[in-house]
């Protein structure tokens, strides 16, 4: 089975701060994972383990069955996308355009090829009215985009989006939504890290909380949700309706405003006697 695997992973850094300790999480391709959790519990130097950034002081990290140990951040690249928090990072040409060339010149692909590629990832991503400005002159939303672009015409089987939802408006928020159902149904992984707990309940099938350098819990949205041990632990919120719910007493582990919106109806329904 291909898939992205860390095997009793722990990093420290040079200085000896440890950041991750005993990882072990399997992420097979077309999954949508949510890891969730904390500033400072280990999610960002985890999916640095995953795309190569970083390498396990102990245990082993696998992406479609090869040691990153063995490969360059280059050739790890080829596999895992990262799309940085902020696109400013990430992005050093002058313009839009020979941004999302780069790599693919870099990696000498057939003009044609790279013509493509560029073409589809203008259109998922809905950049192309800024292709030929400066990266730097483009609203900070679309700058998202274009590093989102970047990945997408490298074509990686795994995409890891770091705070993807930070700065978008609602149009933001939906095309992205759009994109992770595609490369989904491509049967490629998008790995989220996000402290917007909405976005992860209405979004994903599976989340990932983390705290204390470690994985805490591996579960649907409902179950991490409502186990009120991880939500203290991770230091999480809710979803709001789930907020909303447990302060008016409706029972049902409900994470969803179509749940609410039934539970309440059918609560207020009169009896019959």
């Amino acid at each position: 089975m291909k898939s992205v695997e860390l095997r009793n992973v722990t990093f420290a850094y040079p200085n000896g701060y440890v950041a991750n300790e005993q990882l072990n999480l399997q992420i097979g391709r077309g999954e949508r994972v949510a890891i969730v959790g904390q500033n400072g519990a280990g999610k960002t130097t985890a999916v640095k383990l995953i795309n190569g950034l970083h390498k396990p002081t102990q245990g082993d990290v696998f992406v479609d069955g090869v040691n990153t140990k063995d490969k360059t951040v280059a050739q790890i690249s080829a596999y895992v996308g990262y799309v940085f928090q902020n696109p400013d990072d990430q992005i050093f040409n002058n313009s839009v355009k020979s941004e999302i060339e780069y790599t693919l010149r870099y990696l000498k692909l057939p003009s044609k090829d790279i013509e493509r590629r560029v073409e589809r990832a203008v259109e998922l991503t809905g950049i192309g009215d800024y292709l030929d400005m400066n990266p730097f002159d483009v609203p900070y939303s679309i700058r998202k985009f274009v590093t989102i672009a970047v990945i997408l015409a490298i074509d990686t089987p795994y995409l890891i989006l770091d705070e993807p939802t930070a700065g978008q408006d609602l149009i933001g928020i939906k095309k992205l939504i759009e994109l992770m159902d595609l490369l989904q149904e491509e049967q490629k992984s998008v790995i989220t890290i996000t402290h917007d707990m909405e976005f992860v309940a209405n979004n994903f099938t599976r989340v990932i909380a983390m705290a204390n350098k470690r994985i805490i819990a591996d579960d649907t949205p409902r179950n991490i949700f409502w186990h009120e041990a991880v939500v203290a632990e991770a230091k999480i919120k809710k979803p709001e309706i789930g907020e909303l719910a447990k302060k008016v007493g409706i029972g049902g582990n409900i994470i969803y405003r179509d749940e609410m919106v039934e539970k309440l109806s059918y609560n207020l329904k009169p009896s019959v006697n």
